[in-house]
């Protein structure tokens, strides 16, 4: 997936995609939302590089590094307002967990001095 003219993706990018079903409830929840893309099975969020570090995306969801989408040609559905394509993941991550009945999971940082 590319990122629209005018936008800047200075973080890299990567990608969460989730099953169509849930894209409209997603989309509608979101307080802020970036690039989104959709095909006729899935909906994409563009989110910063390294968005699943420490965390556990929920299936059916997909995290899709580089923002690679082999076989699937998504197109742009929604652009955001700002200047940045990217979607916050925690709160992208957090709906879909609650809309999949999933509990959050992520790993405690590491604390120098402690093991």
């Amino acid at each position: 997936m590319t990122v629209p003219d005018g936008l800047r993706a200075g973080l890299g990018r990567d990608a969460v995609g989730v099953p169509a079903r849930f894209g409209f409830k997603i989309l509608s929840r979101l307080p802020a939302k970036g690039c989104v893309y959709a095909d006729s099975d899935w909906w994409w969020w563009l989110v910063p590089a390294g968005s699943d570090a420490d965390l556990a995306w929920p299936l059916p969801a997909c995290y899709a590094p580089g923002a690679e989408i082999p076989d699937r040609r998504p197109r742009l559905i929604h652009r955001p307002d700002g200047d940045s394509p990217y979607t916050p993941p925690i709160p992208l991550y957090l709906l879909v967990c609650q809309l999949t009945g999933i509990a959050p999971s992520w790993s405690a940082p590491v604390r120098a001095g402690s093991a």
